[in-house]
């Protein structure tokens, strides 16, 4: 006799996630962007001194700095293979201004990645390999911004006709180029480089990566694994199982009911 019914049992509950998750689950690609091409740009506040993702020194942010897209930086957490690297980035258009916005003279600046902007649903930093950003984009820079390394007029604005000074996020286009000289920071042996590492920390950032593997960081993510998600749950919701734990699960049910 077989039950006609099967109780929601937490085991059931537990094979019904794991289903999902194998459904719903997605591996992306790191994006190989090439050399010069059109992006977004948004800005966040960085601290004088701080030392983001890559581990690049506190001088670092003295000058001009960025923080690139999740998929295009190559790595989920610590340093990827966009640490170091220097980008020419020239302003042309905001994304969402209505009536459409175009600066009287063209704006530029030479960055240096060193920091990473986290892959979000759909935020600027949401690019995947097969799928673009809000504007159309797979890359976005966020600059750290305000800084004493860039002026305060930096970004173009129209306040007596749009009401605002801040367009938020604009469509650019980006060059790769070399660090030395191009990035305001190449003369000062203390921006370039990254801390130590000997208190255990992942750091890399390359003075002037070339894409060389002696010169240019691995995905610390791809070397490491990306780590599961372990932010606390909220109260009474169940946390769904990880899919290899899951694929393991179905694996030995199916063999304990074949025997």
């Amino acid at each position: 006799m077989y039950p006609t019914s099967i109780p929601i049992t937490a085991s059931v509950l537990f094979y019904l996630l794991c289903i999902l998750s194998l459904l719903t689950f997605q591996a992306y690609a790191w994006i190989d962007y090439p050399s010069d091409g059109l992006a977004t740009m948004t800005h966040y506040g960085l601290p004088k001194d701080f030392v983001a993702a890559c581990g690049c020194t506190p001088t670092s942010t003295h000058y001009p700095t960025a923080a690139l897209s999740q998929m295009a930086y190559g790595s989920a957490r610590a340093y990827g293979p966009a640490c170091g690297k220097c980008f020419n980035l020239t302003l042309v258009n905001p994304v969402t201004a209505t009536p459409p916005f175009f600066p009287p003279v063209t704006t530029f600046i030479v960055v240096k990645v060193t920091d990473l902007c986290p892959l979000s649903g759909n935020g600027w930093c949401s690019a995947t390999e097969d799928k673009p950003n809000a504007a159309g984009a797979f890359l976005n820079f966020d600059l750290a911004f305000p800084s004493d390394a860039i002026p305060a007029d930096f970004f173009p604005s129209d306040e007596a006709t749009y009401g605002y000074k801040d367009f938020g996020v604009w469509n650019i286009t980006y060059q790769t180029v070399s660090c030395l000289p191009n990035w305001n920071g190449a003369n000062d042996a203390f921006a370039l480089g990254s801390v130590d590492s000997s208190g255990g920390d992942s750091v890399c950032c390359p003075a002037n990566p070339t894409g060389n593997t002696n010169d240019t960081c691995p995905s610390f993510s791809d070397a490491n694994g990306i780590p599961p998600d372990t932010t606390t749950s909220p109260a009474g919701k169940a946390a769904a199982p990880t899919t290899p734990i899951c694929i393991l699960q179905i694996i030995l049910t199916a063999v304990i009911f074949t025997l």
